[in-house]
């Protein structure tokens, strides 16, 4: 009996190994059912190389017993290489390139300028510029990195597999390769570009922490769902939480570029649920804390706060830090600004809303945007005393419109909802059919009701010329990003120099 993981799995079904590929085809199929089939895939010539060595070793079976490491398997394997391997990619890939091959198919594989893994690329420079000095010919036998990352960003040169020879030889090789090869080169040995822009996320639970793209790519190249087959590694992601709640500090989870601009994503060690334990608040605090200190030394222009890392009970919306540290270069944003506008630009044409959250730092800037606006909202909280307090805040001729109470079923006859607070299924049949429920509570609301319209997290575009965006931000589709992220990176744009912490500026967020 042979060992484990001798062969592969499917060594077993013999010359009937082709039934493999039909969960492939079966996929396929289901996936143009769904008319989604040409959006989540994308062309690789290397898996041609793949299917067309696996037909060569069924045409000539006596090449499978060939040793690689005796002369005649090396110079075989360097001539099937150059001769067959390098041409057959370049003219591939070269009519790849052409207007209705590019359109239908290669143009998905371009659609990263940055070349990263979720396209097949590493884009990581690791051939020294003094081998090319010292045996100048390599450059024409070494593919390099950068070599193709000018592919991806011009589309017009450099086609090659591994040998740049053959674009030479067919005049497509980009004549700026090695010059920029050799300041990559030499670029390397430096400390990386310091981020402009810095979004300081949190992990929301076990099953979402699996959704880092440096867990599975794959699966973080798409919004967040609960998946299925992840479920048996929920202990691995718990064993991961108590380590990094013992040792691990802030760490860096992903990058874009914008506008010649790097944008960072750093994730806070700690999960949603942490946030709510009091004897965890100041270790929670102090990570805050370390990173905006980071940000500040490296000369990061803005940090922005996500979710619970701007808890107003917590830090009192990033005030603690502005307050402790009153010579900070960085700017602290908490993007909530931002955040309201986003949800009260969803609001038309409603005489009336319910508001759970109501008393929240979001939930106070809506109800009195709201009211200030002639509409009723009815605030959701059981405390008297803060209901008052911001409903003092209001003109005195629009204080009428906001509304103490207590419980869900005064909102029996009310359409629109806004929920920052969570709510349960219970809570949720209270609305009539055909509710609205607006959201700004994380985790979002499960969709209960069927009769009713769940909206999505308050969340912008960005723009067009973004790139490098591998990785989906949590339940959002792809280059799509919470607007307390989007509330920071406006703040970098416009080059703004105050602190956006602590209360929401009504007056602010029409601009």
């Amino acid at each position: 009996m042979a060992a484990p993981f001798y062969a592969w799995p499917w060594e077993i079904l013999g010359s009937c190994k082709v039934v493999v590929y039909g969960f492939f085809l079966a996929k396929a199929l289901y996936s143009r059912y769904q008319e989604e089939s040409m959006k989540d895939a994308w062309d690789n010539f290397i898996l041609l190389q793949a299917l067309v060595a696996g037909v060569a070793l069924y045409i000539f079976p006596t090449s499978a017993t060939l040793a690689v490491w005796n002369k005649t398997g090396i110079t075989t394997a360097v001539a099937l290489h150059v001769a067959i391997s390098e041409p057959l990619f370049y003219t591939i890939h070269k009519s790849f390139h052409g207007n209705y091959l590019f359109t239908n198919y290669h143009s998905l594989h371009h659609s990263s300028p940055v070349p990263q893994p979720y396209t097949g690329h590493s884009n990581v420079e690791i051939v020294p510029h003094q081998l090319f000095d010292l045996v100048p010919f390599l450059k024409y036998i070494i593919y390099t990195p950068t070599y193709h990352s000018l592919h991806h960003a011009e589309m017009d040169s450099n086609y090659c597999l591994f040998m740049p020879l053959f674009d030479a030889l067919g005049n497509t090789l980009n004549t700026k390769s090695w010059d920029m090869h050799k300041k990559n080169s030499l670029d390397s040995g430096k400390n990386g570009r310091v981020p402009d822009f810095v979004f300081l996320a949190h992990v929301v639970d076990l099953s979402s922490s699996m959704h880092a793209p440096f867990v599975v790519r794959s699966v973080a190249s798409h919004p967040y769902y609960t998946r299925t087959y992840l479920k048996p590694f929920l202990p691995v992601s718990f064993v991961a939480m108590l380590l990094m709640w013992a040792k691990s500090k802030t760490f860096l989870v992903s990058f874009y570029n914008l506008r010649n601009r790097l944008h960072q994503t750093w994730t806070v060690p700690r999960f949603g649920f942490q946030y709510f334990l009091p004897f965890a608040a100041e270790g929670i605090n102090k990570q805050i804390e370390e990173a905006i200190l980071r940000a500040d030394r490296l000369g990061v222009k803005v940090i922005s706060l996500a979710a619970l890392n701007k808890n107003e009970a917590l830090n009192g919306g990033g005030t603690l830090f502005v307050q402790k540290h009153p010579n900070l270069k960085v700017r602290v944003v908490h993007g909530n600004t931002l955040t309201a506008a986003v949800i009260l630009n969803q609001i038309k044409d409603a005489s009336e809303v319910f508001l759970t959250g109501a008393t929240s730092k979001l939930g106070r800037a809506i109800a009195l945007y709201l009211c200030k606006k002639g509409v009723r909202v009815l605030m959701l909280t059981l405390s008297t005393e803060r209901f008052r307090k911001i409903q003092k805040e209001a003109p005195t001729d629009c204080q009428k419109n906001l509304v103490h109470v207590t419980k869900y079923q005064a909102a029996q006859n009310c359409k629109t909802w806004i929920v920052g607070k969570w709510i349960t299924p219970r809570e949720q049949n209270f609305a009539p059919s055909g509710t609205h429920f607006h959201q700004f509570v994380v985790p979002p609301v499960s969709p209960y009701r069927r009769d009713c319209v769940y909206g999505n997290l308050a969340a912008m575009k960005l723009p067009e010329d973004a790139e490098g965006l591998g990785c989906c931000e949590y339940t959002m589709k792809r280059r799509v990003v919470h607007a307390c992220h989007a509330g920071g990176v406006v703040h970098s744009l416009e080059g703004w120099s105050h602190h956006e912490v602590g209360a929401i500026d009504v007056d602010r967020i029409d601009l």
